[in-house]
């Protein structure tokens, strides 16, 4: 990531983003100590708030040093243990055999038990951030519950195409449209908000203003060049949501697409470099229960339900003009439960030729050479590998 960042502004950069990332720590620890003290005077905890989150390790009366709770691992990945040592005589396990949860760990020597002891891993077998019971709410209507979003820029012939189909399924629900056309024009229509920008703000600007005047609890993101056909069932997005409530966002399949969906492994680095950030197409891991056609997976493509509150915390970054599918995903790694269902689909537009919108929309090498920089700087990124 460093090549990308112009040599005559590197040090600088370094030392900026150096300070950025220390302030990020403090705000973090202030955040987390005053969620602990608050949770002493108040019944209402969030998941960030929860004793349980608080690493606690055995009592120093046992022989063996272990975490009790509040040892984050990253799902489905294999992780040391943190503070596994014996302390003062020999502590034994039972076997640990492939998948089971009992080990053996027997030496003569205390230092040999300790070297083997730090060398232990956890590895969780289900895809989840959070866990919960939430009852199910019950509402037949959709319009009540699922507002449309969409960007558009210099395409109002398939924009047009875009609420003809929709109107084709659903008749009533709410269309709220972000517009950064040079010359924007009017549309209109039952039950639709337009909102007019500044010319050519780019995609994630307009994407932060129409989520912004979200006022359902899940709206569904569509590209303005997209149709709605027979497939795209809107309910069963939603039903897939009520069922599990740890979900923030599931996404659809795109007719002419055949990977919709993609894996973001985030390696950790030093603090000074920053770490390695992993992207990998077509990657899955589990089933949703209850849902066979629908896995856990990192990012998906631009046919998503997502949960109103849950996407506003994280946000789309306006500094991304261009193409940007991964980057949200990115700044959700770690808070936003993703999944993809290949049961509800949409169909995509032929693409009609428009030399203006094509100028905007390609990127150029330096659009590149900027979004590379900007994650440098921002996620803390020493590389990004696209596989």
């Amino acid at each position: 990531m460093k090549d990308h960042i112009p040599k005559d502004q590197y040090d600088d950069i370094v030392k900026r983003r150096a300070e950025e990332y220390r302030k990020h720590h403090i705000r973090w620890v202030k955040y987390y100590k005053c969620n602990l003290v608050l949770r002493k005077s108040s019944s209402l905890i969030s998941e960030t708030s929860s004793s349980l989150n608080r690493l606690i390790f055995a009592p120093s009366n046992s022989p063996l040093q272990y975490p009790i709770q509040g040892f984050t691992v990253v799902p489905l990945r294999k992780t040391l243990i943190p503070g596994s040592l014996c302390k003062n005589r020999l502590f034994t396990w039972d076997k640990e055999e492939q998948g089971e949860k009992e080990i053996t760990v027997q030496s003569t020597s205390l230092s040999d038990l300790n070297n083997l002891l730090g060398q232990i891993t956890y590895t969780s077998t289900v895809y989840r951030m959070r866990t919960g019971d939430l009852g199910k709410a019950v509402d037949p209507d959709i319009n009540s519950r699922v507002s449309i979003v969409t960007k558009t820029f210099l395409r109002y012939t398939e924009l047009q195409a875009l609420i003809s189909s929709i109107r084709t399924y659903y008749k009533d629900i709410k269309i709220i449209i972000a517009d950064d056309s040079l010359e924007p024009q009017k549309v209109n229509g039952s039950n639709i908000e337009q909102y007019i920008m500044p010319p050519a703000q780019g995609w994630f600007a307009g994407r932060n203003l129409a989520v912004s005047q979200v006022t359902t609890k899940y709206f569904l993101w569509v590209d303005d060049d997209f149709l709605f056909t027979d497939k795209t069932k809107i309910e069963n997005l939603v039903e897939v949501m009520e069922a599990t409530p740890e979900l923030d966002v599931v996404g659809g399949s795109v007719a002419g697409h055949g990977q919709f969906y993609f894996s973001l492994v985030y390696q950790d680095g030093n603090g000074e470099d920053g770490g390695c950030l992993n992207r990998k197409g077509a990657v899955t891991y589990q089933p949703v229960p209850g849902f066979p056609t629908c896995s856990f997976t990192s990012g998906v493509v631009n046919l998503f339900l997502g949960r109103t509150d849950a996407v506003r915390k994280v946000g789309f970054d306006p500094r991304l003009k261009r193409v940007a599918h991964s980057e949200f995903f990115m700044d959700g790694l770690g808070s936003l439960l993703v999944a993809s269902c290949s049961h509800v689909s949409i169909d995509h537009q032929p693409k009609i030729e428009n030399a203006k919108y094509s100028s905007f929309r390609n990127q150029q090498s330096k659009d590149i050479e900027d979004k590379l920089a900007h994650h440098f700087f921002k996620n803390h990124l020493k590389c990004v590998h696209y596989g």
